[in-house]
């Protein structure tokens, strides 16, 4: 397995430039902005949408911002709608860092999109991005016909700490009985919190998310017990049977692989349907990087497909 040669330029690039700071050194709005100005220079921009609405929703501690995308080619009455939840290890990351993905995603699959913009850490530690993650989802099913969307075909999606909250939206959804949540679509999500695992050993340092990065964001977000609480680790769940049907990104050489393979492995070991794909020459965060490389495109564009065809 060898890294792709578009990424390897990627990682040449950054670990040329000596001054960059890294994550780890830095306050959480320090974090915030870096990742800020890195989405704007690697992810394209303006990219065409039917209909952008930014708008505020009750929550369980205040509103929570959403923004909903409608696509290019929408088509009449209701639409399927996918709920996404963005990533950055529930500390950094917000709207715009994940408005070209949302954009692709709605024009793709023709679903709208609902972006969530939860609570971050440390300021809001856990349980709070799983409490306003859920909340979103829930206000989606119960304002459906308001925004012009099917309340049968409901999804779930998110990227890294953001899979890790459409994971865990699902398990509680199933545990309440409602939303009713048709597909979850998890791109290298985060489903443990054990940092030794084999992918974390290959890839601790080189490969963009770090072992050391990981347990900043995880010291941000969780006190100790917290660790084990499955709305932090969703592979921990005592049963995974009955949980929407999946599809499972990885990365070859992303610290988080193995816990996403492992996810895949436990919920069609449940029961569940599960399309799992790993990409070899990628490294974590790869679907942010349409602008940098065609692997990212490409793979955006086939988890759009798996997400049109769920909800078809």
């Amino acid at each position: 397995m060898a890294l792709d040669p578009q990424v390897k330029g990627l990682l040449d690039a950054l670990a040329a430039d000596p001054t960059a700071p890294r994550l780890i050194d830095l306050p959480p709005e320090g974090g915030r902005a870096m990742y800020r100005a890195m989405a704007a220079q690697l992810e394209p921009q303006g990219l065409p949408i039917g209909k952008v609405e930014d708008m505020a929703i009750p929550g369980p501690a205040g509103e929570i911002p959403i923004r909903i995308y409608t696509p290019v080619a929408a088509g009449p009455g209701a639409l399927p709608v996918l709920v996404y939840y963005h990533g950055g290890g529930w500390v950094i990351g917000d709207l715009e860092t994940h408005d070209a993905l949302c954009r692709t995603l709605a024009n793709e699959s023709g679903c709208k999109v609902v972006a969530v913009d939860y609570r971050l850490a440390p300021e809001h530690r856990f349980p709070a991005a799983a409490d306003d993650a859920f909340a979103a989802v829930a206000w989606v099913e119960a304002n459906a016909s308001k925004i012009g969307v099917d309340p049968n075909r409901i999804a779930v999606a998110g990227d890294s700490a953001g899979g890790n909250l459409a994971a865990v939206v699902s398990q509680l959804a199933r545990a309440q009985k409602g939303p009713r949540i048709a597909f979850q679509l998890l791109i290298y999500p985060v489903t443990d919190t054990n940092v030794d695992t084999g992918s974390y050993t290959s890839f601790a340092t080189g490969h963009f998310l770090e072992r050391e990065g990981m347990i900043w964001f995880l010291d941000h977000y969780l006190d100790g017990a917290d660790r084990e609480d499955p709305r932090v680790a969703p592979l921990k769940a005592a049963s995974l049977a009955g949980l929407p049907r999946a599809y499972i990104v990885t990365a070859g050489f992303d610290p988080l692989r193995d816990e996403g393979r492992a996810y895949a492995d436990a919920l069609k070991a449940a029961g569940v349907a599960v399309e799992y794909v790993n990409y070899d020459g990628m490294i974590h965060g790869f679907f942010n990087l349409q602008g940098a490389l065609d692997v990212s495109r490409s793979a955006v564009k086939a988890a759009a497909k798996a997400l049109k065809d769920a909800l078809a």
